[in-house]
């Protein structure tokens, strides 16, 4: 049996509960708390997700980014570590988590299981070429089912994500060739990738790459090899991604599932996601 599918499936499911951190009041809150400027999100979601790496420098966060201009993380990073020290911003985002997960609408149930599923699916993943996820299976779990839960998924999505880069240099595809590409299937309007800082003529550049290589048209829109490349792109992601959800087992992934479908929902109806993400490892649209 083939889990690719099943670990998109299951991305699915943990993707918008892992996201909340990055987009929920109470965390821009504890942000702010911190001292962290929150006009923009940026400083913020680049604290909270380089945190588990320690006080890493600009090159080390562009290499796991990856998508993300490297000229933009600059702007942040080092920089977010003279604001608050990796330690503060990990105990800030459990409290982030703590006050998002309970703020969300509806009466959760017992979470206790889903936290084990999860938990030992997080544990069974190699760390090989895996930094972001090793970075946070590194942390301690919490005593709360509801934090370690959110924690699992953080480790499964940075699991996923890793792959997710491994996938991209694969194809040929660089930082900015991904977003174009990722762009041209019509996974999400261009200018919903203005936010991860690339210029104009950066992204002008990487497009006529791609049309050189007959992956796009003069639209900008992927041709027919574009899209078997994303296609293909996609398909890896899903066999890299699969490990901890073949480790699992099906029944036991689906187990999962079940138990989390409170939780996604009351996600969804809280709002707070946007309705198409480019946040995500391949290709997800968040229910509006």
């Amino acid at each position: 049996m083939s889990f690719g599918p099943l670990a998109r499936q299951m991305w699915h499911q943990i993707e918008p509960v892992h996201a909340t951190l990055y987009f929920s009041p109470e965390a821009f809150e504890e942000a702010a708390g911190l001292g962290y400027d929150i006009t923009s999100r940026w400083p913020s979601y680049f604290a909270w997700r380089t945190a588990p790496l320690g006080a890493a420098g600009s090159r080390l966060a562009a290499a796991t980014y990856y998508s993300f201009s490297p000229a933009m993380i600059a702007d942040h990073v080092p920089g977010i570590w003279a604001t608050a020290t990796p330690r503060q911003v990990l105990d800030a985002r459990l409290r982030a988590m703590d006050r998002t997960i309970h703020a969300l609408p509806g009466e959760l149930t017992d979470l206790k299981e889903a936290t084990e599923l999860a938990v030992r699916a997080a544990e069974s993943i190699q760390v090989a070429h895996r930094p972001l996820a090793a970075a946070n299976l590194d942390l301690p779990w919490p005593d709360e089912p509801h934090l370690a839960l959110w924690q699992a998924y953080t480790v499964l999505r940075e699991h996923r994500g890793d792959g997710h880069l491994t996938a991209l240099q694969a194809a040929g595809l660089d930082a900015c060739e991904a977003l174009v590409s990722f762009a041209s299937v019509g996974a999400a309007p261009v200018a919903n990738f203005a936010g991860r800082g690339w210029s104009p003529e950066e992204w002008e550049a990487a497009r006529e790459r791609l049309a050189g290589r007959g992956l796009i048209d003069a639209e900008g829109s992927a041709t027919a090899a574009g899209q078997a490349l994303r296609d293909q792109v996609e398909r890896l992601t899903d066999d890299l991604a699969a490990e901890p959800w073949r480790a699992l087992g099906e029944a036991a992934a689906e187990r999962l599932a079940e138990l989390n479908r409170p939780l996604l929902g009351a996600v969804f109806e809280s709002g707070m996601l946007p309705a198409t993400s480019t946040l995500g490892i391949g290709k997800i649209r968040v229910p509006a």
